[in-house]
Order: structure tokens, then sequence, then C-alpha cells
């Protein structure tokens, strides 16, 4: 699952392993932890329209 996506950490990451990266679809928001990029560790999976409400309320 995860080979096939663009996933891209903030801009605000500071390269220590301590965030998140995010893979876009059109149909979900992919998430996962990124001290384990490559392991089918548990990922988050939203619906855009929920990603979006979550980053409006930060």
């Amino acid at each position: 699952m995860s080979t096939d996506l663009h996933w891209s950490k903030s801009s605000y990451s500071d390269g220590e392993g301590e965030c998140l990266e995010v893979a876009p679809t059109p149909t979900t928001i992919h998430i996962r932890d990124s001290k384990t990029p490559e392991t089918e560790a548990p990922h988050l999976h939203l619906t855009p329209t929920t990603w979006s409400t979550f980053l409006k309320s930060l």
C-alpha cells in the first residue's frame, strides 16, 4: 500500500524523525509516523473533508 503513495513531511519538520508524513490521494489522506516509514506499522486513513476540518481546527 504505502509504496504506491507519495509521502511528504511538513516543511516545519526538524529532520530528527519526530514528525508525521502525509500522502494524499483524491479519496484518502494517509498519515504515518516518520520513524517507521518502511514497515507496515499502523497508518491513519482520513477523508479529505475530515483532514481539512482537523487542519482548520489547529
